[in-house]
């Protein structure tokens, strides 16, 4: 996944805006990967009940991210 996300960055146009869904497993790090990206730092989540949704903005790409719990 890391390999895709790399991609992404690498686009660098300022129209550009995708949407990324992130899905997998109970305890398989969807979340801690999204704060991740979000905030720059790790942070210890509670279990996603529902979903958790952030856009973020890298080198003129838009990416609204969702993170889905099971």
């Amino acid at each position: 996944m890391g390999y895709y996300m790399s991609k992404l960055w690498s686009i660098g146009r300022s129209d550009r805006q995708v949407k990324i869904v992130i899905t997998g497993l109970h305890n398989a790090g969807k979340t801690t990967l999204l704060y991740k990206l979000a905030l720059g730092e790790i942070i210890v989540t509670e279990p996603t009940i529902g979903s958790n949704v952030e856009t973020l903005n890298r080198n003129g790409l838009r990416m609204q991210v969702w993170d889905l719990g099971g």
